[in-house]
């Protein structure tokens, strides 16, 4: 009998919410898009730039979702059309949820980011820990304000790899993402002039990458491109954050 991600009385609690209409047992997964979600998954109404995910709470209970998660401006609108988690901000609710996912966690967990190679390297750790167990990664980029909590939200209690990538645009942007994933490793792949027209240098997309090591747990590692102009850097960053073991690959 598989085990449900999460079970309704346990998302209450987490997601500190009202209910509106009957309590599933449990559901399948996490999604914010009614196009890829499938039945008995759990949907997350997130306001984007273009939509707004209360737009789709119908298409979400008529694809068969078992539960959405609507904030209480749209409480009312959506009563007696199926179950429904009634919160003050869904996309914070969706971070307590990742956050929930990352803490009931035993798994071994590395974050990484970089310039260029994220993804390549993400796909390349998922196939060298699978080999090893039950692996969790990001789908696809996910790797923003949205995708981090989403994906450790989806995260299995009996995963034991979990690869997490994590990207910015602007300073400031990592070090809320890497705090909810807290990984056992983090890599940085290569400092390049990418996202330069929010920064005044290089060495400031360098700064901004290493927000990276403030998430890591206690004798974290860090894996750092020796190759890279930036890898000096990099490593006087980590050692302010009190990361004592660094790893170097090139």
């Amino acid at each position: 009998m598989s085990v449900p991600l999460w079970t309704g009385l346990a998302l209450v609690g987490v997601l500190d919410a009202r209910v509106s209409g009957p309590l599933p047992a449990s559901v399948s997964g996490v999604s914010i898009d009614t196009r890829t979600l499938e039945k008995s998954e759990l949907f997350f109404a997130i306001k984007g730039e273009n939509n707004d995910g209360h737009d789709f709470v119908a298409a979400a209970f008529e694809r068969g979702a078992a539960a959405c998660v609507i904030d209480e401006a749209h409480g009312d609108a959506h009563i007696g059309k199926g179950a429904c988690f009634v919160v003050r901000d869904t996309l914070a609710a969706l971070e307590r949820l990742g956050r929930a996912g990352r803490h009931r966690s035993h798994a071994h967990i590395v974050a990484v980011t970089g310039s260029v190679g994220k993804t390549s390297t993400k796909e390349a750790l998922r196939t060298v820990c699978s080999t090893a167990g039950a692996t969790h990664v990001s789908v696809a980029s996910y790797n923003n304000h949205w995708g981090v909590p989403l994906t450790l939200a989806r995260m299995p209690a009996d995963t034991e790899y979990g690869v997490f990538e994590i990207g910015m645009n602007h300073a400031g942007e990592i070090t809320p993402l890497v705090g909810m994933v807290r990984p056992h490793v983090a890599m940085i792949t290569k400092i390049a002039p990418v996202h330069l027209e929010y920064f005044e240098s290089i060495e400031g997309i360098a700064d901004a990458k290493a927000e990276i090591f403030s998430g890591l747990v206690e004798n974290g590692v860090a894996i750092l491109n020796r190759d890279d102009a930036q890898f000096e850097r990099l490593r006087e960053r980590a050692h302010e954050c009190s990361v004592t073991r660094i790893l170097s690959f090139g």
